[in-house]
């Protein structure tokens, strides 16, 4: 009987020492395998399917999504868009509520200064397959002008439609119409600056942060009803050419995404702010949406027990051997 309880107390203990968080929770490093995704521009964790994230090159590659598995690196569905023509410069990707996922075709990188750009809206398909889905296409344009911008945000609560130019000594955040209308032109205007050269945003899932990245940093704000309040530094991993960001889908990570082939994404702890952090609501990150304190939820607390409970056995175990001793 004492062997027995040896074994199980050493085997939880292996096994939860050994075994990472489970990679369909989608917040752990991982490789985008997939040989067509050269420029992984935009990142956004699904909703629908853990451990998924969606993402697009950048450029004129056409009206592709690539949904990616974190757990393997590879690529389990392909959407190509309809309905849009073809994309100039395809740089962000945001998922707003009731699923909708929202593309930015933003980006002017060669300073054409286009007239107007365009954000396409699909819904987030209930299956993963390779599969064609009509979106919806809004052209914007700015008050002032035509920007280059690789940052499109949508408000998880509000479905209000943001984005952010990119500019070397810092930008702004533009917010659309409180409703995109597909039938006219859909006009940004600046409401807050932004210290970054961004080339990504993203909010969390309880929609109290916004964190913005550029090439070689990041700062997080809190959102204080679209008053961006600087909260501080992201811990932004030094890559090739970082250009994307998302928060998991628990809110409990920020992944950050870079272009290349077979490109990493590389999973860090979100920032954390208490009440004097953040004036809307009382701050916090996107994990206190899913009801955790940042130990990885329902899988956290399992592994937790697991080690208490090996630690108990190998302790009452150790106590039996000692007095069993002579003296």
């Amino acid at each position: 009987m004492r062997r027995s309880l040896a074994l199980l107390a050493g085997g939880l203990l292996v096994w939860v020492l050994a075994a990472p968080a489970s990679a369909a929770d989608g917040d752990q490093d991982f490789t985008i395998k997939d040989p067509r995704i050269t420029e992984s521009s935009g990142l956004a964790a699904s909703r629908l399917h853990p451990g998924v994230y969606w993402t697009h090159n950048d450029s004129d590659d056409g009206a592709f999504l690539y949904a990616v598995d974190s757990a393997t690196g590879k690529t389990v569905a392909t959407v190509t868009m309809s309905g849009v023509g073809r994309p100039r410069d395809i740089e962000a990707i945001s998922i707003g509520p009731d699923n909708q996922i929202y593309v930015g075709d933003i980006g002017d990188n060669d300073g054409v200064t286009w007239d107007y750009v365009w954000v396409y809206r699909l819904p987030e398909p209930k299956v993963l397959r390779n599969q064609t889905i009509r979106a919806t296409q809004y052209v914007v344009k700015y008050t002032d002008g035509s920007r280059d911008a690789e940052s499109l945000v949508v408000h998880p609560k509000t479905g209000r439609v943001y984005i952010i130019d990119k500019q070397e000594d810092g930008g702004h955040l533009y917010a659309g119409p409180a409703k995109l209308s597909s039938s006219g032109t859909n006009v940004f205007r600046p409401v807050a600056p932004v210290d970054m050269w961004a080339t990504d945003a993203a909010f969390s899932p309880d929609g109290r942060q916004l964190a913005v990245r550029g090439y070689f940093g990041g700062v997080s704000y809190a959102w204080n009803g679209g008053k961006l309040k600087r909260q501080g530094q992201l811990d932004v991993p030094l890559q090739g050419q970082g250009e994307s960001v998302t928060y998991s889908r628990d809110g409990s990570k920020l992944m950050y995404g870079s272009e290349g082939a077979e490109s990493g994404v590389q999973a860090e702890d979100a920032p954390s702010y208490g009440k004097s952090g953040d004036s809307d609501s009382g701050g916090g990150n996107g994990s206190s949406a899913s009801g955790n304190d940042g130990g990885g939820g329902s899988g956290g607390n399992v592994r937790n027990g697991a080690v208490a409970l090996g630690v108990i056995l190998l302790a009452y175990l150790g106590l039996k051997r000692l007095r069993r001793r002579p003296s």
